[in-house]
């Protein structure tokens, strides 16, 4: 019998997707600093996170279902990306340092505060490690969309994807 995992299935991503994604940067572009990854995984027709990329470091090209690219070279972690992604699938991480930074979109009330402790939540939402709030931005253009950086043990910068609600228990 086969497994159903996947996006579809479950709401996240499955090990076999993220693999698959071309939005991915490599190990050793993550340890020289910032830089987009796209966890997009549905061909479905969009692009505005190629559009809000200013220096042309995600592409989608035609058609418009295709999965969004990322030329690693070029993107410079800027996060200009994060919010625009309707899908909430574009994260910024970062292992040039002795803790390791993801920055995520965040859309809930209320917002944590820079340089509160926060439980870092994984793909599914499961607990996985404290994380300090570095900072929150929130662009003019999504104003509904907040970004949020923590710092956490490097060894999560591919798991972290969230924070667990404030006042959830």
């Amino acid at each position: 019998m086969m497994q159903k995992t996947g996006v579809i299935y479950q709401g996240f991503r499955s090990e076999k997707e993220l693999a698959e994604i071309p939005g991915v940067p490599s190990d050793e572009r993550i340890k020289k600093g910032s830089v987009a990854f796209i966890e997009c995984a549905q061909e479905i027709p969009c692009n505005p996170c190629e559009e809000a990329c200013p220096y042309g470091a995600i592409s989608v090209g035609k058609p418009i279902t295709n999965l969004p690219k990322l030329d690693e070279d070029k993107c410079i972690g800027c996060g200009s990306c994060i919010a625009a992604c309707p899908g909430l699938a574009i994260f910024l991480v970062n292992a040039s340092k002795s803790k390791g930074e993801v920055s995520f979109p965040f859309e809930y009330y209320p917002l944590p505060k820079k340089g509160d402790e926060v439980d870092c939540v994984d793909r599914e939402g499961n607990i996985v490690v404290k994380g300090k709030v570095l900072r929150i931005i929130k662009p003019p253009k999504y104003d509904a969309t907040a970004v949020i950086t923590v710092v956490i043990p490097i060894e999560y910068i591919k798991i972290v994807r969230s924070i667990k609600r404030l006042g959830r228990s």
